[in-house]
């Protein structure tokens, strides 16, 4: 048995000596060290063995394979192959992996439009002296609601017009996704009191707000707006007009066609819509589309918050910015926003 090993590593070692490339290797290994291979049948001829020789044969078996396998390793890498690889050595030019690919890439993304809007919009501000607030999207109904003046028979509070998350008849402050961007004023007025401060307060605060609408060209169940807080001594509503004519100049052009409509939210008084003339099909004229609402800060919302309404006024406005990016890129269905369509994303 020792004979035929010692003979099995001498013709291997003399046949690895003469392979030339990766294939003459494997092929090589799978004679002499594969699963079917010679150094494997001769390992099954150890029980016939006797048995005061099986140490001695099983050690020259052991010595055997380790030769083999390290002059396996030692011809793969005179070879130019990985040392330890399996069917990858080559004496051909070695491959550069750091080299720059040969296949034409795929574009860069781009933020959405929305997200893109949204900066827009906060940087036409930032420049009017506006600075970002944010606020959570779960609120309780005290800041969406009672804070802002609407009171528990308004209709705005049916559980059929929210999204809420406790059952308003059995909790006291039943928390609910926010209806509108509107809580955030309360919070920063509650905030700067708490730490004894005192307006001015200039923000904007951008965010997601949910309603159960129905969805169709200009409606959807979740939406972004970007609601304004002005608060000082002496503001009126001639701040407002002046601000938004000035943010819709700036954003849309000087020649924007824009109109204040008076309207009623519990809110502010008095109150207006902000509408805007917009081309939302090539082949269709310019519409009268609403922005959003506006107005001066309703007295009764400073008391709620801790602030003197005879010290101090204010003026609030929300947009859409979904309406916005309709208006900017005359984009005629809401959806379109949403339905991931490259083909549509690409144009923008």
């Amino acid at each position: 048995m020792i004979d035929t090993l010692n003979d099995i590593e001498t013709v291997a070692l003399a046949e690895l000596a003469g392979t030339a490339d990766a294939s003459t290797l494997d092929a090589w290994k799978a004679t002499y060290l594969g699963n079917k291979g010679k150094l494997k049948a001769a390992m099954a001829g150890l029980k016939d063995v006797a048995k005061e020789d099986k140490p001695a044969v099983g050690k020259r078996l052991n010595e055997v394979k380790n030769s083999l396998e390290e002059a396996l390793k030692a011809r793969r890498a005179a070879l130019g192959g990985s040392a330890t690889g399996d069917g990858v050595g080559t004496a051909g030019p070695k491959l550069d992996l750091t080299e720059p690919g040969l296949i034409e890439t795929h574009a860069l993304g781009r933020r959405h439009i929305i997200m893109r809007v949204r900066e827009e919009l906060v940087e036409v501000f930032a420049r009017m002296g506006f600075e970002v607030a944010q606020g959570a999207e779960l609120e309780d109904d005290e800041h969406n609601f009672i804070k802002l003046n609407i009171p528990p028979e308004h209709p705005a509070r049916e559980p059929i017009d929210n999204f809420y998350v406790d059952d308003p008849d059995l909790v006291d402050t039943p928390r609910m996704l926010r209806s509108q961007t509107s809580t955030v004023q309360i919070r920063v007025l509650e905030k700067l009191l708490a730490e004894g401060g005192t307006p001015p307060v200039k923000v904007v605060s951008p965010g997601r707000v949910y309603r159960p609408d129905t969805v169709d060209a200009t409606h959807s169940f979740m939406f972004h707006q970007i609601e304004g807080l002005y608060v000082d001594r002496g503001v009126t509503m001639a701040d407002l007009k002046t601000t938004l004519f000035q943010f819709a100049r700036a954003y849309f052009g000087a020649d924007a066609e824009i109109r204040l409509r008076p309207s009623f939210f519990p809110f502010t008084e008095p109150s207006a819509e902000f509408d805007m003339k917009i081309q939302l099909r090539p082949d269709e004229p310019p519409k009268w589309v609403e922005l959003g609402g506006c107005g001066m800060v309703d007295p009764a919302v400073f008391a709620a918050c801790g602030l003197d309404p005879e010290a101090w006024t204010g003026f609030a406005f929300g947009f859409g910015i979904e309406r916005i990016a309709m208006g900017r890129y005359s984009i005629p269905d809401i959806r379109m926003l949403y339905e991931n369509d490259v083909r549509f994303l690409e144009q923008l």
